[in-house]
């Protein structure tokens, strides 16, 4: 593994040379629903307008290399926009309030042609400092979407999809891209979404006092400069199925199943303390949790819905109790935590906590840097990854990965493999002591150009 990844590294100094832009409108604009302003809901207002990027990897297709690939993603695009109209607006700031707000005015999404100047076999999949900004990822603040198409010496191709935050979260955004595959390999779409974004408060609003403690009412700028005291390791891994499989086999002591999130949880809050300050007393860890099934219990009125839906559970625990303790008392710990907001209560309750710091944006205070060392998780289990064929092959790899320059705690973003074996790739976000060590075992292997069967 030091050989291939030493190896790749020497080619990671590659050239992306952009060859095209088009802007894609959606099809058959008349159409369209009116009004065409989208307001967002509170929930939306939450998610701090960060750029979200999705990237996937194919082999070279079987077919002919003049089959044209790109006309077919255009127009493939073209159709799903008019389902997902917002996606192809403009997000402005209210002049009144100063939040945003999306116009439907089918502006169009931007797409972008590159090429690359090596075989996917030699980009460096782990270290995604060094092929992210300015070569698979392009970021134009003027497209709330926007996708780029990269061509590799070997035929291989990559795609990574930009949305910003406002559009939505991973639940919406797997439906945009589903919704997309199907249409391009002629095939029923698998939902008809909903654009209502109509989460809203009681009257009178009322919320729990701890979400004072946890959320905090902030600006643009406040998001644009989070302090970040260290240098921000960029990375993706793979974790094993075997690996998974015992931690969580190791977590649920006791008579308790635990789930693989929360065994894998546990085992990386353990390994946090070998990262942090030694005069740091506490460490915590977050979830992102979608509310989505909390809200509308057993009917699925909400799983349609596009838009954001989401919050995040923190649990806090004493470096000691968490160097010392076991993986199965950690996995309580976590189980807690989490539970502490799987219900329709908590939402209602930061529902009516956003309404009453309107106007603005809010963010969680953690993810802002105020609340000592933390990691937020994301589970994307049921992220569309092996299925995402847009009629040229199955991708070899699709994950989530950041742009982002600035945030207050490491993140880490957890995906299904591709290979559909029960591995998971996992995009992290981390300060160089908590690579070194996850990395310090067998459980976090880097990303390498083996594990996607790339030779």
């Amino acid at each position: 593994m030091d050989v291939e990844t030493t190896a790749v590294a020497t080619e990671s100094k590659f050239e992306v040379s952009f060859t095209q832009k088009h802007i894609v409108k959606a099809f058959n604009i008349s159409l369209l629903p009116k009004p065409n302003i989208l307001n967002l809901s509170n929930l939306d207002l939450l998610s701090g307008r960060f750029p979200v990027t999705y990237f996937y990897f194919y082999q070279k297709p079987l077919f002919d290399d003049s089959f044209p690939i790109i006309d077919n993603l255009k127009r493939s695009l073209a159709t799903t926009l008019k389902y997902y109209y917002p996606f192809a607006g403009r997000i402005v700031q209210n002049p009144n309030t100063s939040e945003p707000q999306i116009i439907c005015d089918n502006s169009g999404a931007l797409v972008m042609e590159a090429r690359a100047s090596i075989p996917l076999k030699k980009l460096n999949f782990y270290n995604l400092n060094e092929s992210l900004q300015g070569k698979l990822v392009s970021i134009n603040p003027d497209f709330p979407l926007q996708i780029q198409v990269t061509y590799y010496t070997c035929g291989g191709i990559s795609i990574t999809f930009t949305f910003d935050h406002a559009l939505g979260d991973a639940s919406a955004f797997g439906k945009f891209l589903l919704t997309w595959s199907k249409i391009a390999q002629n095939k029923p779409i698998p939902c008809i979404p909903n654009h209502n974004r109509n989460l809203f408060p009681r009257s009178p609003p009322t919320y729990h006092p701890s979400l004072d403690q946890n959320f905090v009412k902030c600006t643009m700028e406040e998001i644009m400069n989070i302090p970040t005291p260290k240098v921000l390791l960029k990375r993706l891994y793979c974790i094993d199925v075997s690996s998974i499989d015992w931690l969580q086999s190791l977590a649920s002591g006791g008579g308790k199943k635990r789930t693989k999130i929360e065994a894998f949880s546990a085992y990386v809050w353990k390994i946090m303390v070998k990262a942090i300050d030694k005069d740091q007393a506490t460490c915590k860890m977050g979830w992102l949790v979608d509310g989505r099934e909390r809200m509308c219990g057993d009917n699925n009125s909400m799983s349609n819905y596009i838009g954001n839906v989401l919050s995040l559970a923190f649990g806090e625990a004493r470096v000691d109790d968490l160097r010392h303790g076991s993986i199965p008392n950690i996995a309580d710990k976590v189980h807690e935590a989490i539970s502490q907001v799987t219900n329709e209560a908590h939402f209602l309750d930061l529902i009516d906590w956003i309404e009453c710091h309107r106007p603005g944006l809010m963010l969680s205070r953690v993810v802002l840097g105020q609340g000592g060392p933390a990691l937020v998780l994301s589970s994307g289990r049921r992220f569309p990854v092996a299925e995402l064929d847009f009629g040229f092959g199955n991708p070899v790899l699709g994950t989530v990965c950041s742009t982002i320059e600035k945030i207050g705690v490491a993140y880490m973003n957890q995906r299904p493999s591709a290979s559909g074996n029960g591995s998971w790739t996992v995009s992290a976000i981390l300060w160089p002591e908590l690579a070194l060590a996850l990395e310090s075992d067998q459980i976090f292997q880097p990303m390498t150009s083996r594990h996607l069967q790339l030779f």
